[in-house]
């Protein structure tokens, strides 16, 4: 199923979301207009070209919050609110006409797109002194990126203010815009991070993504954006294509059990020459998931030992006894909430906000980095909400839970895994073809299979 914009960027119902930079802001901000529920008021602390007014189905003029009154009369539709028009462009509405705003949209449930600063149609930009204009209450900041800047010289013709971005990147004017350049622009807090509040939601929007070697550009950047942004989209929004969702793919190995079946702790069998949840837990780091929670209970000081050079977090679960879904629940509730969810929250350093978690097993030490990166790529073109392998018709694991899964995985009881909320969310299966992910060691006698398969 295609992913829409509202759903790429992981919106509340009535959200506050603040557009800057270049490359298509005002597309990509009238697209979440027309897939928001009932209406919606765009606003901007900016100059907006006359010819943006008709893309709204309603135009106010308000020089102070006075000019708004009765408004809810009319309120249908996208409404835009500017300032008045001076040589073909509106002017940036006050800061009481934009906080009176604000109060409104969120006493009646109404979302609120703001543009910020200004690019002139170019795919690229600096931030000039006095700009983005960004609201300090902003929730979400959207920074707009024509990714078919690459490649292109530093200049006019393609970057807007490109003396300040050859200073932001280290490029000469004149020379090729490269990635590495874009990553110094996007993650400096004088470029992309320029004037968004601390707590604010930062999602990258590469638009213009219309060629695969664009793509992978695209993709290529977006993993040195991190910790920076929280995400970023892959987009051709002229097409109104998104191609791709990178953020963080959490981790959680579930290894608490007391492995009563086996007689021992299956987290320590030996596997090729270290410990079952080791070889796991290197797996998961070497995939690039983040954070990776290994979540403990019998044998949790052996099982520490293991990982203890590992940059992994412990997490113990003292319910252990009560079944799986305690370890389940204890492995999500560490994950840093994410701003759709509880808005005004940002991420430590290195943490991320997950999009999705994929759980391990601690006695499942043949899963790959393969099929991790699979379940990664087909999160990231889906937002499915829970993905596992199909190995000759039957589900396999690891399986990946998208955040939209967390608070029903957080209400399991007893000994059930994830299985337990398929009833209410979409299984979708990915192809596999290797047999070795449907095994899994409860007895010694299946210990000594897997050996002898795979060894």
């Amino acid at each position: 199923m295609p992913i829409d914009l509202l759903k790429a960027l992981r919106l509340p119902k009535s959200p506050i979301v603040t557009f800057v930079g270049a490359g298509g802001k005002t597309t990509a901000l009238f697209q979440l207009t027309q897939e928001l529920e009932g209406s919606v008021i765009v606003t901007a602390t900016t100059h907006l070209g006359a010819w943006q007014i008709p893309l709204a189905d309603k135009h106010i003029i308000a020089k102070t919050s006075a000019s708004l009154d009765g408004i809810e009369h009319n309120l249908s539709g996208v409404i835009l609110v500017t300032g008045e028009i001076r040589d073909d462009r509106t002017q940036p509405i006050n800061t009481e006409t934009l906080n009176w705003l604000r109060a409104y949209c969120e006493e009646q449930s109404i979302p609120l797109l703001i543009e910020a600063d200004g690019s002139r149609q170019k795919p690229l930009k600096a931030p000039g002194e006095h700009e983005p204009a960004i609201p300090e209450f902003a929730e979400l900041v959207v920074q707009v990126v024509g990714i078919n800047g690459l490649g292109k010289p530093l200049s006019e013709q393609y970057v807007h203010r490109p003396k300040i971005f050859s200073r932001l990147s280290g490029l000469q004017l004149g020379e090729t815009i490269t990635p590495e350049s874009l990553v110094s622009v996007l993650t400096n807090p004088e470029g992309g991070l320029k004037n968004i509040p601390e707590k604010a939601h930062r999602v990258v929007l590469f638009n213009q993504a219309d060629t695969p070697e664009l793509q992978s550009q695209a993709v290529s950047i977006a993993k040195n954006l991190s910790p920076a942004f929280d995400s970023a989209i892959i987009a051709t929004l002229n097409e109104g294509t998104i191609h791709a969702v990178r953020e963080p793919i959490a981790g959680i190995i579930l290894a608490a059990g007391e492995s009563r079946r086996f007689g021992g702790p299956k987290q320590l069998l030996d596997w090729r020459g270290e410990p079952f949840v080791r070889v796991i837990a290197k797996i998961a780091l070497e995939a690039g998931l983040s954070p990776v929670n290994v979540v403990v209970g019998a044998h949790a000081e052996q099982v520490k030992a293991a990982i203890k050079d590992f940059p992994v977090q412990i997490v113990y679960n003292p319910e252990w006894e009560s079944g799986q879904a305690s370890s389940i629940k204890r492995g999500v509730s560490t994950l840093t909430p994410a701003p759709s969810t509880l808005a005004g929250t940002r991420p430590s350093e290195g943490e991320g906000n997950p999009g999705a978690a994929i759980f391990l097993l601690a006695d499942q030490p043949q899963a790959t980095t393969i099929i991790l990166h699979a379940l990664m790529e087909a999160h990231a073109s889906s937002l499915a909400s829970i993905i596992a392998p199909l190995i000759l018709d039957q589900r396999g694991n690891p399986v990946l839970f998208d955040r939209s899964t967390f608070p029903d995985l957080m209400k399991l009881e007893g000994d059930i895994g994830g299985r337990g909320i398929f009833s209410k969310h979409k299984l979708t299966y990915l192809p596999w073809h290797d047999n070795a992910l449907l095994l899994d060691v409860d007895t010694p006698e299946h210990y000594q299979r897997l050996k002898e398969i795979l060894e």
